[in-house]
């Protein structure tokens, strides 16, 4: 047996961050597209973009920039905004691993 666990947050009951939501930000930001975040993640554009439009309604700020495309392309950036929320998502959910991992050690005795 191994102990899981899934950490996000939430605001009046809808998830903003996860852990997740984090990776396909991180996704967009590395690869300046949604639709490659997506394509990357194997999850459908239309998804990802929802998923984008959720996290700015419960931050109550712009997390991704967008150009449309055209002769030079489109495109998407994180805001700094949206560095911010992953930066504050990594450093909040840092550590939690290693203690479920040692209160399972504890409760299990494996």
């Amino acid at each position: 047996m191994q102990p899981k666990f899934n950490l996000w947050i939430e605001k009046d009951g809808e998830v903003v961050l996860s852990a997740w939501r984090v990776t396909l930000l991180e996704a967009i930001e590395a690869t300046g597209s949604i639709s490659a975040a997506a394509e990357q993640l194997n999850i459908p554009y239309r998804r990802a973009w929802e998923k984008v439009q959720e996290i700015e309604v419960g931050l109550g700020v712009k997390v991704v920039d967008t150009a449309v495309g055209g002769k030079g392309g489109g495109g998407a950036r994180l805001t700094p905004a949206g560095r911010k929320a992953i930066a504050q998502f990594r450093r909040f959910s840092e550590g939690f691993e290693a203690e479920v991992a040692q209160r399972y050690r504890a409760a299990f005795g494996k």
